[in-house]
């Protein structure tokens, strides 16, 4: 019979990029997949709670025995091979197909919950399986009946079937080993004494011997309180999770922020050091040009003058020594303006370059500053998405004041939770029933360092909004003050009456 069992072959949905949390589908049986409580495998994403509905869809068989899918109205629906399926309408499923819970959210490839659809040994895909949501539900009681000696010898030579739930406790005991030495060695003695009355699993559950259901049962009990032990032990993790994943989030965020501080401060000094420089050398080359060309000036009109003079003379010269030499002369001084205003041209292009030079220094260093401008902004922008995405409260769409977390791992501001438990005593996301509320300063600490970086409208619409909720704590604290006050006041006067009534009689 152990060799029956160990290469008996199973139906399963393994999970694409995972080691784990694989659903099976066992022969028989209808699986519902969905982040309800009353259904056969509860998935509850991390980064997007509603991507899956609360009954999201089901798997099972039909009369050939072929296992088949079917969406149960989903939000987000369901893909066969990269196909969405018709709501409520059955599609026949085979090895090797690719099943896609929900979309790919924004900035990833692939969806949170993709399975692919296999048939392998059942001793291969018992490690990797996911625990079973109704694991502590209560069965409903059978009638019993009257074997003969034939039915009781072959009922004892097969043996009871409870192989569903010695291969769930299995997987559980599996998920419980990493948690905590004490748990497990909790959880192991449970599951040891469960399985030392429990007899060997079949894969069929018609042929249940009643003798050993009844002996089987304080096992039942004993392993819902493990069962229970493990989902409040699953809810702690979480949260430590949680917690670890904000102090991560928190240091990168204090990381980057005093990274670009630092390159800010050290961009700031050099274009505020080089631009002075800069400054200082175009003050002074263009005052050198200003000197040069009031000089250049003087000198044109020295010539100007010299040449008048020259000319007077040649003038005086041509009568005495004939218009031949005069002419030469003339032209002579002539050739000597020409080079001499080449001469500044050729000046006053090599100052212009140079300025055109120290132009280009200046716009490549306002180019930096606008870079550094765009690097504060980008990282103000993921801090915003950081803000939006991961720490805002579901119930009023505001980044948490007063963060409390639930016993679900889930937050929510103070006020909000607050009013939300005058309806209804369970999660919004969850619909977990709320047992417990737990103050996460972490939680405001890191809001209230964020929001110091964000703008001004921000920062009033917060305090705002803070004040108005404190507000409303004070009138509703005054309202339960004065009816104590007018509770006791009247037990006073009662008490006073008493002791009036006493003394006259």
């Amino acid at each position: 019979m152990a060799a029956r069992g160990a290469s008996r072959l199973a139906w399963c949905l393994r999970r694409v990029g995972a080691s784990g949390e694989w659903l099976l589908l066992e022969a028989g049986t209808e699986v519902s997949v969905g982040r309800g409580l009353d259904l056969t495998y509860q998935l509850v994403s991390k980064t997007c709670p509603l991507m899956i509905s609360r009954k999201h869809c089901v798997f099972q068989q039909n009369a050939e025995g072929q296992w088949t899918v079917k969406d149960n109205k989903s939000l987000n629906g369901v893909w066969l091979n990269k196909q969405r399926l018709d709501p409520l309408k059955a599609y026949p499923i085979a090895e090797g197909d690719r099943i896609q819970l929900g979309v790919p959210l924004e900035n990833r490839e692939a969806a949170e919950y993709e399975y692919e659809v296999i048939k392998d040994e059942w001793e291969k895909i018992k490690p990797f399986l996911a625990q079973r949501n109704d694991l502590g539900k209560t069965k409903s009681p059978r009638t019993k009946r009257k074997y003969s000696v034939e039915e009781s010898e072959i009922s004892g030579s097969e043996g009871p079937s409870d192989s569903r739930c010695k291969r769930d406790r299995v997987s559980c005991d599996s998920e419980l080993a990493g948690k905590s030495r004490e748990r497990v060695e909790q959880a192991k003695q449970v599951t040891q004494k469960t399985d030392l009355k429990l007899p060997a699993p079949e894969p069929s559950e018609e042929h249940r011997d009643p003798v050993h259901s009844e002996k089987a049962l304080p096992a039942t009990h004993r392993d819902q309180k493990g069962s229970s032990l493990a989902q409040s032990w699953t809810g702690l993790e979480m949260l430590r999770k949680t917690l670890v994943d904000i102090m991560r989030l928190k240091v990168k965020l204090q990381e980057k922020q005093q990274e670009v501080q630092s390159v800010k401060q050290r961009r700031r000094k050099c274009a505020q050091k080089e631009i002075l420089a800069m400054e200082q050398e175009l003050q002074e080359l263009q005052d050198r040009l200003c000197l040069e060309q009031e000089q250049n000036q003087q000198h044109m009109e020295e010539l100007q003058k010299v040449f008048c003079k020259e000319q007077q003379k040649l003038e005086g010269v041509k009568w005495q020594h004939g218009e031949e030499n005069l002419e030469e002369q003339l032209a002579q001084v002539l050739q000597e303006h020409r080079a001499l205003m080449e001469e500044l041209s050729r000046s006053k292009k090599d100052f212009e370059e140079i300025i055109q030079a120290k132009n280009k220094e200046l716009e490549e260093t306002k180019e930096e500053k606008e870079k550094v401008r765009a690097q504060k902004e980008e990282v103000l922008n993921q801090m915003n998405d950081v803000l939006e995405n991961e720490l805002q409260c579901t119930i009023c769409s505001e980044h948490f004041i007063e963060a409390v977390t639930l016993n679900c791992a889930h937050s929510f501001c103070s006020y909000c939770i607050n009013e939300w438990t005058k309806r209804k005593v369970e999660c919004p996301i969850c619909r977990q029933e709320i047992q417990s509320k737990t103050r996460s300063l972490v939680l405001d600490n890191c809001i209230d360092r964020m929001v110091e970086k964000l703008d001004a409208e921000m920062k009033d619409r917060r305090l705002a909004l803070i004040r108005e909720r404190k507000e409303k704590w004070s009138v509703l604290a005054n309202l339960a003050t004065a009816n104590d006050n007018a509770v006791v006041a009247s037990i006073y006067s009662i008490l006073s009456m008493s002791s009036c009534d006493n003394e006259d009689s």
